[in-house]
C-alpha cells in the first residue's frame, strides 16, 4: 500500500508471452498489493505463463478488442477493492519502474488520474518510436489540447493510472472496444472535471512490443478527431456520444470466471 492505499496493477495482455514475464519482474512488489492480467484469447501462451508466475488471469472466451480487455481489467480492479489502479502493457515498451511514481501522485490526493508521457523530454524517437507516429502523436495531441482546452503533452500511451473515483464515476461500459477506448476515456476524465498529472517515461521499441499497424493507426486517429469534436459540441451545450447523461457505467456486479487466482498470503 501507498499512503494506505490498495495498489493494483492490470495488464490487458494480447499475445504477450515472449515480453510478459520481463515486465513482470520489473514491477515494484513492495509498492503494490496485486496484479491482475486478462488475456484477450491469446494464440500463444501468454495465460499459461501468467499462472506460472502467479498471477491472477482472467482469459476471454473470444478477441473482444483492447477497450473491452480495459474494461474486464478495471472490473476485475474494483472487485479486488483497489484505491489505486495503474495500467501497464506487458509487451515491456514502458518500464514497470515508474509504478510507485506514479501510484504516490495519486494516493496522497494530487490528481485523480496519471498518464505517463512518452513525449515528455526526448525518450520518444531515442527510444525507437516510427517518425510516423511521432508527428501523428503531436498532431493529435495538439488538435485535442485545443478543443478540449487542456495542455497534456500526450494522450496515446498506453501507461496509465487511475484513481477508484474515476473508475467508477465514468460511463466506461459505454466506451468503445477498440483501440479509441483510451482517448475516451481521458476526454471523459476531464468532461467530469477530474484532474490528469503526468509523469516522463522512456519507451522502447522492438520485434515483440505490440503496436498497431498503419491501417489500424490511420482509423485510431480519425476516432481520436471524432471524439475531440463531439467533446467540443457537448461543452458548448449540445451532448453528444459518450457524453450523454445516464450511460452505463462499469459492473462490478457481473461475474468473473478466473482462469487463475492467486492465492492470498
Amino acid at each position: 500500500m501507498i499512503n494506505n492505499k490498495k495498489v493494483v496493477v492490470i495488464m490487458p495482455a494480447y499475445n504477450a508471452e515472449k515480453t510478459l514475464e520481463q515486465t513482470y519482474n520489473d514491477i515494484c512488489q513492495d509498492f503494490v498489493d496485486e496484479i491482475i492480467l486478462v488475456d484477450d484469447f491469446s494464440k500463444d501462451l501468454t495465460k499459461d505463463i501468467a499462472k506460472k508466475l502467479n498471477i491472477t488471469t482472467i482469459v476471454h472466451d473470444k478477441n473482444k478488442g483492447y477497450g473491452a480487455n480495459q474494461k474486464s481489467c478495471y472490473k476485475a480492479a474494483l472487485k479486488a477493492n483497489a484505491d489505486i489502479i495503474i495500467m501497464v502493457h506487458p509487451d515491456y515498451q514502458y518500464t514497470p519502474k515508474l509504478i510507485p511514481a506514479m501510484a504516490s501522485m495519486m494516493a496522497f490526493e494530487g490528481y485523480d488520474a496519471v498518464i505517463a508521457s512518452r513525449m515528455l523530454g526526448n525518450g520518444a524517437l531515442k527510444g525507437g518510436m516510427p517518425i510516423y507516429k511521432f508527428i501523428a502523436n503531436k498532431f493529435l495531441t495538439a488538435f485535442e489540447n485545443l478543443l478540449l482546452n487542456e495542455k497534456l503533452t500526450e494522450y496515446h500511451t498506453g501507461f496509465r493510472g487511475f484513481t477508484k473515483k474515476v473508475l467508477e464515476t465514468l460511463p466506461l461500459e459505454s466506451c468503445s472496444d477498440d483501440f479509441c477506448f483510451d482517448n475516451e476515456m481521458l476526454a471523459l476524465i476531464f468532461w467530469y472535471n477530474y484532474t490528469i498529472g503526468e509523469i516522463s517515461c522512456p519507451t522502447k521499441y522492438f520485434k515483440e512490443a505490440s503496436s498497431i499497424n498503419f491501417f489500424r493507426s490511420c482509423k485510431y486517429g480519425l476516432e481520436v478527431l471524432y471524439v475531440s469534436i463531439v467533446y467540443r459540441i457537448s461543452r458548448l451545450g449540445f451532448k453528444l456520444g459518450i457524453f450523454k447523461d445516464n450511460l452505463k457505467k462499469l459492473d462490478i456486479n457481473s461475474e468473473i470466471k478466473y482462469y487463475y487466482k492467486k492465492e492470498k498470503n
